[in-house]
């Protein structure tokens, strides 16, 4: 059940009558109710991962308790360390396993040694990376003791397994959402109003920005041998758009929903693409993620303590585990070891934390440099997005070497016979309004709100076919 479905459409305003006016009573019922609709939506993917959701709940759960009462230091780190292996263990069999056999087998074959990988016939659970690290960082903190554990295995089981965030998240963490959870809820209408724009506009962002788009990046990617220098750059814009309004525009959509049913989620992009550098622009992408790499593994690892080598090490780490994250492909891996080595200036120069306000342009010099310094970090994550892109490094380094051999800068008629001018026109429009509204967690409230309101549901209409959705690319890690 895609959020971006006339399916969804249809359960979502049902979830909302039904949660306020039929267990709005207190707040286990309002739980208790959220939980069953999460575990049916859950359902709708495959039934059968709902018991993998089931289990890795009820794991989490009970060793967090087990860790809590634990008198002896060696009773918490048996229950600490069993709950992180069965939650890496199974993520390892679903996602990794049929990697590392099959890259295995290829290393043994190219130094002689006749090797058939052992390969796993199974599908890649939904939303099994987000739930199991949302897991993970809550018997984390418990182990920590930055949190206690929680007795009510509903509230809990809400935590791991709430709709809007179950399949691609932002990762929530319990010191955040579990207090929320634990409250008893009342309609608040502008908190639902603010939540209604938020889908909208996260629907414009998906529909309208990332499903268009995408059409454009397949059709220079799949055909990239036969595509001229402009329109091999193109394409890296193009699926650098379609990736931000794809994930963002979930994002959005999570937020507005929960805000709907009276819970703030964690805000998981903040305009990345006007980033001055890259240490700011992983500031705003990806905020749950980074934020978890950044408290969960670089922290403990040392963190900037320590000597530049030790900083570098770390740096390279937590992206490279980053990459290897969203999925199990050599060009994941080689995204974020690009990533780690963008990073590397700021760290070596200590310039990491210089941008953290946002970017203002004036009519001034400062502002040539501020502008320069966007287009360029933008330019670099548009090549780490080629590795991204690419089904194999060979394919992403061929890709970017064509940009400066294959020719010329012109217009080119693309393979699915369209011309690159009104896509152009349409990121132009939307960069402005953006920019506009950076401010704001989404452009369309304030002045004039339901005119705008209207506008986008037009757009959506206009240049989206539900009857022909494209699933949200997050939905793979």
């Amino acid at each position: 059940m895609f959020f971006n479905s006339l399916t969804f459409a249809i359960f979502l305003p049902i979830v909302f009558l039904l949660h306020w006016f039929v267990f709005s009573k207190n707040k286990s019922t309002q739980n208790a109710f959220l939980v069953v609709v999460s575990y049916y939506f859950y359902s709708c993917w495959d039934w059968r991962f709902l018991f993998l959701l089931l289990f890795s709940t009820f794991l989490c759960y009970f060793t967090g308790i087990q860790i809590e009462k634990s008198k002896q230091e060696k009773s918490r780190n048996f229950w600490f360390w069993l709950s992180i292996v069965f939650n890496l263990g199974f993520l390892a069999i679903f996602k990794y396993y049929n990697f590392f056999a099959f890259s295995l087998s290829e290393a043994l074959n190219s130094i002689g040694l006749h090797s058939s990988p052992l390969l796993l016939d199974v599908i890649l659970p939904v939303g099994i990376s987000f739930y199991t690290f949302h897991g993970l960082s809550y018997v984390i903190d418990i182990y920590y003791k930055r949190i206690n554990s929680e007795k009510n295995l509903v509230d809990y089981a809400l935590f791991v397994s709430y709709f809007p965030l179950l399949v691609a998240g932002p990762i929530e963490r319990a010191t955040h959402l579990l207090p929320e959870i634990k409250e008893k809820r009342n309609f608040d209408f502008e908190k639902a109003k603010q939540g209604v724009y938020q889908i909208i506009w996260g629907l414009v962002k998906k529909v309208v920005i990332a499903d268009t788009c995408s059409t454009y990046a397949n059709a220079v990617f799949d055909n990239y041998t036969s595509m001229n220098s402009l329109s091999l750059i193109l394409g890296a814009v193009y699926f650098a758009f379609q990736i931000y309004g794809d994930f963002s525009g979930y994002s959005d959509m999570a937020l507005g929903m929960s805000k709907l049913f009276g819970l703030d989620l964690l805000r998981n992009f903040n305009y990345p693409y006007f980033s001055r550098d890259i240490a700011e622009f992983w500031r705003r992408w990806h905020i749950s993620l980074s934020s978890w790499f950044r408290d969960y593994l670089y922290i403990p690892l040392g963190g900037s303590r320590g000597s530049k080598i030790k900083q570098v090490r770390n740096v390279f780490i937590i992206f490279v585990v980053s990459g290897f994250w969203h999925g199990a492909n050599w060009t994941f891996l080689a995204w974020g070891f690009i990533n780690a080595l963008y990073f590397l200036p700021s760290l070596l120069l200590g310039t990491n934390r210089t941008n953290m306000e946002t970017a203002e342009l004036h009519w001034d010099f400062n502002s040539v440099k501020v502008f320069f310094n966007i287009l360029v970090t933008f330019t670099l994550a548009c090549v780490a997005w080629i590795f991204f892109r690419a089904n194999t490094i060979h394919i992403a380094f061929d890709y970017i070497g064509k940009i400066f051999t294959n020719g010329t800068f012109a217009s080119q008629f693309l393979p699915n016979q369209r011309y690159s001018h009104e896509m152009l026109l349409l990121i132009l429009a939307f960069v402005l309004v953006e920019w506009n509204s950076r401010y704001k967690i989404e452009p369309i409230s304030g002045k004039y709100s339901w005119l705008k309101m209207a506008l986008c549901i037009l757009a959506i209409i206009a240049l989206g076919t539900y009857a022909d959705y494209k699933t949200f690319i997050y939905f793979q890690f």
